[in-house]
């Protein structure tokens, strides 16, 4: 089986991108994070906690399972978080990142700590097609802080799977979370 030019250029792209990056001031792996990919070479050393004047979280559809007909058998997805990092000269602190289930019950939590992800860094976590606890309305909700006004993050989840020869992606954008209807 021959790659497709395609396969071929994104191969490529990435090997090159990855020999261009410049080396991480990496934060040491924590046995409690499950962050996937890449991520290691994003993360950057942590601002000093009173710094983090500016916080905020957002809420992120994963949809880990469909159901395709009422009464069907459900496909299973698998799952990966991205989160970005927009500003091009200040980290952004990942403080938490929880995975919920369809009924909004904790599924798991991603991180023992904060991260830093440096200027236009990406850190993903992943949940594979047969981790079936999120369920038809499993979602993320990220919390990040930042040292004074930043641009705000970029999260979204990337979902992919397949029934037969039949295969489904997706991309669900994240919400900021901000309390509506309040009178000042």
């Amino acid at each position: 089986m021959t790659a497709t030019p395609i396969a071929t250029l994104a191969l490529a792209f990435g090997l090159l991108a990855a020999a261009a990056a410049p080396p991480a001031a990496a934060q040491p792996a924590r046995s409690g994070d499950t962050l996937a990919g890449g991520s290691a070479a994003s993360l950057t050393d942590m601002p000093d906690r009173g710094s983090l004047t500016v916080r905020g979280a957002f809420y992120v559809p994963a949809y880990a399972r469909l159901s395709l007909a009422r009464g069907g058998y459900p496909i299973d997805l698998a799952v990966t978080l991205y989160v970005h990092n927009a500003s091009d000269a200040k980290p952004l602190v990942v403080e938490r990142i929880a995975y919920r289930d369809t009924a909004g019950a904790l599924v798991q939590e991603y991180l023992s700590s904060p991260v830093a992800v440096r200027p236009f860094g990406t850190i993903e976590v992943f949940v594979p097609t047969q981790d079936v606890r999120g369920g038809t309305g499993a979602n993320f909700v990220v919390g990040w802080a930042a040292a004074g006004p930043i641009a705000e993050p970029v999260v979204e989840t990337l979902i992919l799977g397949s029934s037969g020869s039949q295969g489904y992606s997706f991309v669900s954008q994240g919400r900021p979370i901000t309390i509506v209807g309040e009178q000042r």
